[in-house]
């Protein structure tokens, strides 16, 4: 196997780093590789922001609950932005909405393509890091926080720096159950090897819990997912343009 994909299938979550920035160099060329991510019809519909300030950083923690959205290397936040696209067709005349679905879904994309550069990158130069969705907690906030105007809303973070833990690898879902060829199949043909990765995760918990925590990946998900998850999301995204009103 080539150096690209052990770099790609040995990814871990980082989440305490050393107490060391980023330079700017170093932040440059993420933020390059990021760049050269695919984008939707060349739109580029998404704006990369780096957090310096210690006071914003804080506020974004309280957000966040996580300690690391403070202490890192860098933290990065993936804007979808057509605001630059609508400011442009003012001056030429030719005005521009970006309220449909198909909008929002090309700014969301462009921006995780780009952050997935980055974490690559990133992950190539010894550096660990971890996303942050937990930035949507309270999306109004943040929108509030780094002063974003209309046509711009902040999708996640991600915060990157020098390792001060090793991670551990999750094992993913079996490749069966996550690729289909030509037809979707049926759960009931992939039952099997759920249930049997479930066990594998329960066995992870257990190891690294030293046996205070046993679930299953699917009791995991299931519990999550019942549960209704940051209702404000989608009022602060139709206030911020998209979606219609």
């Amino acid at each position: 196997m080539n150096e690209t994909i052990n770099l790609l299938k040995n990814h871990r979550s980082i989440r305490k780093f050393k107490d060391e920035l980023l330079d700017d160099e170093t932040v440059k060329e993420l933020v390059l590789s990021a760049q050269s991510a695919s984008t939707s019809s060349y739109v580029q519909a998404y704006t990369i922001m780096g957090i310096t300030d210690p006071e914003k950083k804080r506020a974004l923690k309280e957000i966040s609950t996580q300690s690391y959205v403070e202490n890192n290397g860098h933290l990065f936040v993936f804007l979808a932005d057509y605001n630059r696209h609508y400011e442009l067709s003012k001056d030429k005349g030719t005005p521009i909405s970006y309220d449909k679905t198909e909008q929002l879904i090309v700014g969301t994309v462009d921006a995780t393509l780009a952050a997935q550069n980055l974490a690559v990158a990133a992950e190539s130069m010894g550096l660990g890091m971890c996303y942050i969705g937990s930035l949507r907690n309270d999306m109004g906030k943040v929108v509030e926080i780094l002063e974003l105007p209309k046509g711009v809303i902040p999708l996640f973070g991600m915060v990157v720096g020098k390792p001060d833990h090793e991670g551990s690898r999750k094992e993913r879902l079996p490749l069966d159950v996550i690729y289909h060829e030509n037809t979707y199949k049926p759960v009931e043909e992939t039952k099997d090897s759920v249930e049997e990765y479930d066990r594998s995760i329960s066995e992870y918990y257990k190891e690294r819990s030293d046996g205070k925590r046993d679930d299953t990946w699917s009791d995991q998900v299931i519990g999550m997912l019942s549960k209704k998850q940051r209702l404000d999301v989608d009022a602060v995204i139709k206030d911020q343009g998209f979606l219609g009103q």
